[in-house]
C-alpha cells in the first residue's frame, strides 16, 4: 500500500498527474483537474478508453461529431481512438478526476 498526496504529483496550472508507471508499474493514471472557467484541453485522443468524473463544477465536452454538457455528479467515458476535448463552461471551478486506462499518459494532440 502507499499513500501519495496529490500536491506531490507532477503539475501545472490546473491539474496534477499520476502516471502509473512512476509508482511501481500501477496499471492505470490519472489527471486531477482543478480548472477556472474557459480552460481545458486542446483535441486529442488516447488508444485507450479515458473516464472523465466530473465532481463539481460544468464542462462542455466534445467527442468525435457529439457535443454535450456533464455536470458535477456525472461520469463521461471515452472509447479508445475517439477525438475529444472539454472545457469549463461554468461560472466556477471545474473539478474532475480523468481516469486514463494506461500505465502511461499516451496523447496525441490534435490542434496546435
Amino acid at each position: 500500500m502507499r499513500i501519495i498526496d496529490v500536491a506531490d504529483l507532477a503539475h501545472g496550472e490546473a491539474s496534477y498527474e499520476f502516471e502509473g508507471h512512476h509508482y511501481g508499474d500501477t496499471g492505470v493514471s490519472f489527471i486531477v483537474v482543478d480548472a477556472p472557467p474557459g480552460s481545458g484541453p486542446k483535441l486529442h485522443r488516447h488508444p485507450y478508453e479515458e473516464v472523465f468524473v466530473v465532481q463539481e463544477g460544468n464542462a462542455t465536452f466534445t467527442a468525435g461529431d457529439d457535443v454535450f454538457e456533464a455536470s458535477g455528479g456525472q461520469v463521461v467515458v471515452v472509447p479508445a481512438g475517439v477525438p475529444h476535448r472539454f472545457v469549463n463552461s461554468g461560472d466556477g471551478p471545474l473539478r474532475q478526476v480523468d481516469i486514463h486506462a494506461s500505465k502511461r499518459f499516451i496523447t496525441e494532440w490534435l490542434e496546435d
